[in-house]
C-alpha cells in the first residue's frame, strides 16, 4: 500500500509543470479572478486601519499599462534576487575550490566511534550550510565510516540522507536559505504593514536548538528503529571510488588549516568591529548590536559572502584551485551560471507577487481567511500544526522550498499577521513542514541519487524500502519541531534575532 501510494505521488508529482510554467499559471488565474472579485464588488475591512480594501481588476486598460511599465522593475527589484547572487559570491568560491567538500569529510572521519550516529546526523543536518554538497559527499561517506567500524554501511548512509533532507532547516548559523526564505517573507508581511524590516537571523534561535535537539533524536533513530533491521542482513562489497573516500592530501590538509584560521581571523575582525560603545557595526542611534538598523544586521548578508569568501580563496590559493586573479572571477563567473535557473524563476515569481498585490487579492484573502479561521475557532497551536502539515503534504509534490514559499508567504504570512503570529512564526512553520517530508518524497532531486548509492550494498533496494526507512525520521522530526514549537509559543520564546513569536 505505501508503495502504491508513493508511486501515486511520483506520477502526479512528474505530471506537475515546471516551476517557472506554475507561476506564469498563476500569474494568468490570478488576473482572472481579480477580474471576477472586481465585478463581483468582493471587499474586505482592513482590521487595523478600518479602510475598506477592494479588488483591483488586473483585466482594465490602467492595471495592464502599469503592469508592462513595471515588468522590468518587478524583477530587478525583486528582493531574494539580489540576496541570493550575492551570497553566492562567496558560497561558490568556498564550494567550487572543495572547500566545504573537505571540511566535511574532515569531520566526518574525526568523530569518535562512541558518537558516531550522532555526529553523522548532526554534520548531515548542518550541511545546508555547504548548500548541496551534503547530498553528494555525506551519505557515501557515512556508508563507508560505518563499515570501517564493522557496522552496516546503508545504516550509516540512511542516517547521513535523513539529517540532510529532513533536517535541512535547521542549522547553528545563518545560511543561504534564511536569506533566500526572508526575500519572500518581508514583502508578504509588507502587505500588512508597510514599516515591517526582517532580519535574515530571525529564526536563528529555534534552529539552533534544532540543531542540537534533533542530531540526538536523529542518532536515536538510527539505533534503536533502523540499525535492528539491518543487524542480520549480508550487504556487497561495493567498489569505492576515490570521490568518497574520505582520504584528504597533505595539500588539502594545509589548504584547510589555513583556510580555517582565516575563518577565524575574519570572526575576530567582525567581532572588533561590534566592540565599543560608537562601534562601526552598532545602531548610531541606538547603539544595538541587534538592531535591524545596525551594521551588523543590515549587513549580515555582505558578511555572510565574506565568511565564506575569504576561507574558500584561501584553500583554492594553497590548493592551486585559484592561481591567480581571472581563476577567481571564472569561479565566481560559473557559480551565477548555476544560479541561471533560479534567475528565470524569481522573474516568473516576481510578476505572480506584483499581480497578487497590485490586485489586492493579496490583503483581501487574507482578511477574509483570517476572519474565517477565527470563526471556526482554529487558532493557537491547533492553526500552526495544521500549517506545518499542509506545508508538509505540498513538499510531497513540489521540491523547491523558494517556489512553494513565493506562493505561500503571500496569503499565510498576512493573514497570520491579522492572528497576531510575526511573520517569523509562520516562516519557521513553514520551514519545518518543508523540510520533514524531504526525504519521503521520490521527485526531490536526490531520491534517485541516494537509490543509486544504496544499490552497491544492496542490488534489491527499491524506492520502498528507501522510503521505509525514512519514514521513521520525518514522523520522530515531525514530533520533536512541534514540541518545540509549541514550548516557544507558550512561553513566548523569541525564535531568533527579531523574531517574536507574536506581532507586536
Amino acid at each position: 500500500m505505501l508503495d502504491k501510494i508513493l508511486n501515486k505521488i511520483e506520477r502526479v508529482g512528474n505530471k506537475l509543470p515546471d516551476p517557472v510554467s506554475i507561476f506564469a499559471i498563476l500569474c494568468v488565474i490570478v488576473v482572472a479572478i481579480s477580474c471576477i472579485a472586481s465585478l463581483m464588488g468582493l471587499t474586505a475591512v482592513h482590521p487595523s486601519t478600518g479602510e475598506t480594501m477592494t479588488v483591483v481588476n488586473q483585466l482594465s486598460s490602467d492595471a495592464i499599462r502599469t503592469f508592462l511599465s513595471k515588468i522590468v522593475t518587478n524583477f530587478t527589484s525583486f528582493a531574494p534576487l539580489g540576496l541570493v547572487l550575492v551570497v553566492m559570491l562567496g558560497a561558490g568560491i568556498a564550494e567550487r575550490t572543495g572547500f566545504m567538500e573537505v571540511a566535511m569529510k574532515q569531520s566526518v572521519t574525526k568523530i569518535p566511534k562512541a558518537f558516531l550516529t550522532t555526529g553523522v546526523m548532526f554534520i548531515g543536518i548542518c550541511a545546508n550550510i555547504a548548500a548541496d554538497a551534503g547530498y553528494v559527499v555525506l551519505p557515501p561517506l557515512a556508508a563507508l565510516i560505518f563499515l570501517g567500524v564493522g557496522r552496516h554501511p546503508l545504516v550509516g548512509m540512511f542516517a547521513a540522507y535523513a539529517g540532510v533532507a529532513a533536517g535541512f532547516s535547521a542549522s547553528i548559523m545563518v545560511s543561504l536559505l534564511d536569506v533566500l526564505l526572508l526575500g519572500f517573507t518581508v514583502p508578504a508581511a509588507q502587505i500588512i504593514d508597510p514599516t515591517y524590516v526582517g532580519n535574515p537571523a530571525m529564526n536563528i534561535y529555534f534552529l539552533f536548538i534544532s540543531t542540537i535537539i534533533l542530531s540526538v533524536v536523529g542518532g536515536w533513530v538510527t539505533e534503536k528503529v533502523i540499525a535492528p533491521r539491518f543487524e542480520n542482513s549480508d550487504f556487497e562489497k561495493a567498489e569505492t571510488t576515490e570521490d568518497y573516500s574520505g582520504k584528504i592530501t597533505e595539500l588539502e590538509q594545509k589548504g584547510l588549516k589555513l583556510a580555517l584560521k582565516s575563518l577565524l581571523g575574519c570572526i575576530v575582525v567582525i567581532v572588533v568591529l561590534c566592540i565599543g560603545k560608537n562601534a562601526i557595526l552598532n545602531d548610531p542611534a541606538t547603539g544595538s548590536l541587534l538592531s535591524s538598523k545596525s551594521g551588523l544586521m543590515a549587513g549580515l548578508v555582505p558578511l555572510i559572502t565574506i565568511l565564506f569568501l575569504v576561507p574558500g580563496l584561501v584553500f583554492g590559493v594553497v590548493t592551486k584551485k585559484i592561481k591567480n586573479d581571472k581563476d577567481m572571477t571564472a569561479i565566481m563567473a560559473s557559480s551565477i551560471s548555476d544560479m541561471g535557473m533560479y534567475i528565470v524563476l524569481a522573474f516568473a515569481a516576481s510578476q505572480f507577487i506584483y499581480l497578487f498585490n497590485a490586485s489586492n487579492l493579496a490583503i483581501v484573502l487574507s482578511i477574509k481567511g483570517a476572519e474565517m479561521l477565527q470563526a471556526i475557532g482554529l487558532t493557537g497551536s491547533g492553526l500552526i500544526i495544521c500549517f506545518v502539515i499542509f506545508s508538509a503534504f505540498i513538499n510531497l509534490f513540489m521540491a523547491s522550498a523558494s517556489a512553494k514559499w513565493a506562493i505561500l508567504a503571500p496569503v499565510f504570512v498576512p493573514m497570520f499577521m491579522l492572528l497576531g503570529y510575526s511573520p517569523a512564526m509562520t516562516q519557521i512553520a513553514y520551514r519545518i513542514g518543508d523540510s520533514i517530508t524531504n526525504p519521503l518524497t521520490p521527485i526531490f532531486p536526490y531520491f534517485p541519487m541516494l537509490l543509486a548509492f544504496a544499490r552497491k550494498y544492496d542490488k534489491n533496494m527499491g524506492m520502498g524500502s528507501i522510503i521505509a526507512n525514512m519514514l521513521p525520521y520525518s514522523v520522530a522530526f515531525f514530533i520533536v519541531w512541534i514540541i518545540q514549537l509549541v514550548i516557544f509559543m507558550q512561553f513566548n520564546i523569541p525564535l531568533g534575532i527579531d523574531g517574536g513569536m507574536f506581532v507586536k
